[in-house]
C-alpha cells in the first residue's frame, strides 16, 4: 500500500501544522485507508496490529469536525485499559495543540469520583475513558452523551475479553442514533461481529493485513537452567545494551525479585505488577516512557494496555503458555516501521512453549548460546533522562510551555536538554538530560513558573 502525506487530506490547516510538528509526514497504511472513510462521516471497522497509526487515525479523524466553541461531549473514545486511556488522551492533546480552546478529559476508575464530576461541569468537548467509569457517570448524571458526534471502540477486541460489553451497550444506547461509529480492533472475534450489527450503520471494513511486515522483529531464543533465570536476563542486557527495554516476568514476585538483582548491578529497573497502587503505576509508566527508567519488569496484567514508543526490544524473562500473548508481548518492540527485537528465555520445561510459538510463526525458531554474552555488565546500563517532580498540573493551569519556558528561559537550560513533558491536574512531570538534572532541580527552585512558586523535586 502506497503511503500518502497527510496534506493531500480536506484537514484544517491547524490541524495540519499539529500534525507537522509532531514529525508526521506520510499516513501508515490504516491512517491512509481509514482517514477518507472517516472524513466523509462513514462508520469504520478497522482492523490493524498495536503501533500501525490508528490512534492519530481516528485522532486526526474527530478532531477535524471538532467545533471548539461548544464545550459538551462532542467525541467519546473508549479504552480497555486507563493507561491507554491516558496515552490515547495525551495523544490527541498533542494533535489538538494548535487548534486552540479543546479541553480532553479522563475519565477512569482508580481515581477519585468528584474532581471528575467537576472538570464535567465545566466541559469538554473529548472524552476518553474506560468502560465502566464512563458508564458511572452517565448513571450519575454528570456525562450528557445527547450531542455526541463520534463515538471510538479503540481496542474494541480486548476491551470484550475484558467483560464490558454490557457497560459498552449501556454507553451506546446514550448516545444519539445517528453519531458516527469508529471500531479498531486487532482482531475479529464473534463479539466484535455482533456489536457492530447492533449499533453501526453499514461500516466500512478496512484490514491491514501487511502492518506486521511494517514493523519486522528479530527474534532469538536461548535455553537456560530456570535457577539462573534472572542471571541470564542480566546477560543479555549486558550484550544488547537495549535501551529502553521491556522484559516480562509470570508473576509478581518475579517481577520485583528481578527488578532489585538488575538494580543491584546498576541497572536502572522499575517493576510494575497488579499489586501496585494506581499512583504508582502512572509514575512509573511516565518515568520508562520519558527516558529515565532504561528497563521496565513487568507482568502482563500490569502491561496490558502500555502503548510506549520507541522500545529497543522486549525480554521474556519466561515463555508465556499463550503464543497470542508472546506475539503482544514483542509487538511492542520495533515500533514505526523500525526492526524490533526480542530475546526469550526458555527452560527445558518450557519447551512446548516455543514449540507451540514456532507452530504459530510457521517457521523454525532461531536459537542461540548464552554463553557467548559477556557476563558482567560494564558500564552501567542508565538512563540518559531523570525526571524533576512540579506540584503544578492542570487546574494551576500549568501547560507544557510555561515549564519549557521557565527551563530554557530563567533556568537557562538548552533547550535539546529537556525531554519529554506530561501535565496531570495537580503535577507535572518534566524528563531533563541526567547531566544538568540536578541544575535544573537548583534553578527551578531558585525561580519561577508562570510567576509562581512551586515545589520541585528530583524523582
Amino acid at each position: 500500500m502506497s503511503h500518502s502525506p497527510f496534506a493531500t487530506l480536506p484537514l484544517p490547516a491547524a490541524l495540519l501544522d499539529s500534525i507537522k510538528r509532531l514529525g508526521y509526514e506520510q499516513m501508515t497504511p490504516v491512517q491512509s485507508a481509514s482517514l477518507p472513510v472517516i472524513l466523509a462521516g462513514g462508520d469504520l471497522i478497522a482492523r490493524s496490529r498495536t503501533g500501525s497509526g490508528k490512534t492519530a487515525a481516528f485522532g486526526i479523524g474527530l478532531l477535524a469536525p471538532l467545533n471548539p466553541a461548544f464545550l459538551g461531549c462532542q467525541a467519546l473514545v473508549l479504552s480497555p485499559t486507563r493507561e491507554l486511556a491516558s496515552q490515547t488522551a495525551d495523544a490527541l492533546r498533542a494533535l489538538a495543540r494548535g487548534i486552540g480552546n479543546v479541553k480532553i478529559l479522563t475519565l477512569c476508575g482508580g481515581t477519585p469520583f468528584g474532581p471528575q464530576a467537576a472538570s464535567l461541569e465545566q466541559g469538554a468537548q473529548i472524552i476518553v475513558g474506560t468502560p465502566g467509569r464512563v458508564r458511572d457517570h452517565l448513571q450519575r448524571g454528570t456525562l450528557a452523551l445527547d450531542r455526541l458526534n463520534c463515538l471510538v471502540l479503540d481496542e474494541a477486541d480486548r476491551m470484550l475479553d475484558m467483560g464490558f460489553i454490557d457497560a459498552i451497550s449501556e454507553i451506546i444506547e446514550a448516545t444519539p442514533a445517528r453519531r458516527q461509529t469508529l471500531l479498531f480492533s486487532a482482531t475479529y472475534p464473534a463479539g466484535i461481529e455482533s456489536l457492530a450489527g447492533r449499533f453501526m450503520r453499514d461500516p466500512q471494513q478496512v484490514v491491514i493485513e501487511d502492518a506486521v511486515v511494517e514493523n519486522p522483529i528479530s527474534q532469538r531464543f536461548y535455553e537456560i537452567d530456570p535457577a539462573e533465570r534472572a542471571r541470564a536476563v542480566l546477560r543479555l542486557l549486558a550484550g544488547e545494551r537495549p535501551q529502553p527495554c521491556m522484559v516480562f516476568c509470570q508473576t509478581r514476585q518475579q517481577c520485583q525479585e528481578l527488578q532489585q538483582l538488575l538494580n543491584s548491578n546498576r541497572v536502572s529497573a522499575l517493576a510494575l505488577h497488579g499489586d501496585m497502587e494506581q499512583r504508582e503505576r502512572d509514575q512509573v509508566l511516565a518515568l520508562f516512557a520519558n527516558q529515565s527508567c532504561s528497563v521496565l519488569v513487568a507482568t502482563d496484567v500490569a502491561a496490558r494496555g502500555i502503548d510506549i514508543e520507541g522500545v529497543a526490544a522486549v525480554i521474556n524473562a519466561e515463555l508465556s503458555p499463550d503464543p497470542a500473548v508472546h506475539t503482544h508481548r514483542i509487538g511492542r518492540s520495533g515500533r514505526a516501521g523500525q526492526p524490533g527485537l526480542a530475546l526469550s528465555l526458555v527452560a527445558p520445561a518450557e519447551q512446548g512453549r516455543a514449540r507451540r510459538i514456532e507452530e504459530a510463526l510457521g517457521e523454525p525458531l532461531e536459537w542461540h548460546a548464552l554463553d557467548r554474552l559477556p557476563e558482567r555488565l560494564d558500564p552501567p546500563l542508565l538512563p540518559p533522562m531523570r525526571t524533576l517532580a512540579v506540584a503544578g498540573g492542570r487546574k494551576d493551569k500549568v501547560r507544557p510551555g510555561d515549564l519549557l519556558g521557565a527551563l530554557t528561559g530563567d533556568a537557562g537550560l538548552p533547550g535539546d536538554a529537556i525531554g519529554k513533558i506530561s501535565i496531570s491536574d495537580f503535577q507535572a512531570l518534566v524528563a531533563i538530560r541526567w547531566d544538568l538534572a540536578n541544575t535544573a532541580l537548583e534553578r527551578l527552585e531558585a525561580g519561577k513558573i508562570k510567576g509562581r512558586k512551586f515545589k520541585v523535586r528530583l524523582l
